[in-house]
C-alpha cells in the first residue's frame, strides 16, 4: 500500500507497557552508565540494593515504550507499508510529567501527527501519550519521526522547514565525552530494540555501513545521561523534556561528545559529536528546572 496522507490524525489502539527495576538497570548499563568513576559509577541508576541509595531511572528510558508495549496496534500502520530496511529514525523527543518510577505500568496511545513528501522519501511523524495505570494521570509523552527512503513522490506536503535549537556560534558552556563500547549495540539491543541493522552485517550492508551501527536511541540515551548529570545535578525530577534530530550514524566503539549551550532560563541547546567531530545528533533542545 502506498503512503496514505489521510492517515494524519489516526490513533492506535491502547497498549500496555509494564517495566521492572531490572529493566531500568539494564537500560542504564545499555547507555553506558557505570563505566566511569567521575560520577561515582552512577549507583543511583545502576543498583537497587546499595545501602543509602534509592534507585533512580534515566528519563530517556521511556523511549523503550514503543518497542515493548503490547495488547493493541500502533497508529503507524495506517500510514502505509514499506521495507523496514529503508526506514531511518529522524527525530526523537521525550516529555516527562514526573520522574519515572523503577517499576510501573502505563497505557500508551499513539497518533500520527504528520506525513510529509520529501521527494526521495516520506517522513512520518507521530506522538504517544502514556498514562499511569496506577493513578490515571499522564506520566510521559514521546514524539518521533521516521524517514522512509523511496516512499516519497506521492504529491504530499513537504512539511515544515523551520530549523529549531540551532547551536550558537560560540564555544559551548559545557562539554562531556563518553566512550561507547565496541559491543554497545549488542548490549543495548537487549533492552528491547532488536532491529538487526544493529547486530547483523547482512542488514547493515544494505545501508552501506562497514558493520552494524549503534542504535540512534542509544546515542540519544548517552546524550540524555550527559544532559542529566551536567544540567540537572543527576536529579531526574529536574529533567522535563528533550528533543533532537539524528543526523549521522554512529559505529559502536566511538566516543560521543555532547556540547551544551545553557540559556540560563531552564533551557539549553545541544549537539552530540562522533569521533571525527561530525554532528550525529543535531538541533537538540532540553528543558529542565534550575
Amino acid at each position: 500500500m502506498p503512503m496514505n496522507p489521510d492517515a494524519v490524525g489516526a490513533k492506535g489502539e491502547p497498549r500496555r507497557w509494564s517495566w521492572t527495576s531490572d529493566d531500568c538497570l539494564l537500560y542504564a548499563v545499555g547507555i553506558g552508565a557505570g563505566a566511569v568513576d567521575p560520577v561515582g559509577f552512577e549507583l543511583e541508576f545502576t543498583t537497587e540494593n546499595t545501602a543509602g541509595v534509592e534507585q533512580k531511572v534515566f528519563p530517556t528510558f521511556v523511549v523503550m515504550a514503543g518497542f515493548k508495549a503490547t495488547g493493541g496496534s500502533s497508529a503507524i500502520r495506517a500510514a502505509g507499508t514499506w521495507d523496514n530496511r529503508m526506514l531511518v529514525h529522524g527525530q526523537q523527543g521525550v516529555l516527562l510529567h514526573r520522574p519515572i518510577p523503577p517499576e510501573g505500568e502505563v497505557e500508551l496511545v499513539d497518533e500520527i501527527t504528520g506525513i510529509y513528501d520529501k521527494g526521495r522519501g516520506a517522513l512520518v511523524a507521530s506522538k504517544a501519550v502514556a498514562t499511569s495505570v496506577d493513578d490515571g494521570r499522564p506520566l510521559f509523552e514521546t514524539t518521533s519521526s521516521a524517514f522512509i527512503v523511496g516512499e516519497g513522490g506521492f504529491g504530499g506536503d513537504r512539511g515544515p522547514s523551520a530549523t529549531v535549537n540551532v547551536a550558537p556560534d560560540r564555544d559551548p558552556d559545557h562539554s562531556v565525552t563518553y566512550q561507547t563500547r565496541s559491543d554497545q549495540a549488542l548490549l543495548y539491543r537487549i533492552c528491547g530494540d532488536r532491529n538487526p541493522l544493529h547486530s547483523d552485517k547482512q542488514f547493515s550492508d544494505v545501508g552501506g555501513f562497514p558493520r552494524p551501527i549503534l542504535h540512534g536511541l542509544c546515542t540519544y540515551g548517552f546524550t540524555g545521561r550527559a544532559l542529566l548529570h551536567t544540567l540537572c545535578g543527576s536529579d531526574p525530577a529536574r529533567f522535563s523534556a528533550m528533543e533532537g534530530r539524528f543526523s549521522s550514524p554512529v559505529l559502536p566503539g566511538e566516543a560521543l561528545t555532547v556540547n551544551m549551550w545553557d540559556s540560563g532560563d531552564g533551557t539549553a541547546v545541544f549537539q552530540t559529536l562522533g569521533d571525527d567531530g561530525r554532528v550525529v545528533l543535531d538541533n537538540g533542545g532540553v528543558t529542565f528546572t534550575t
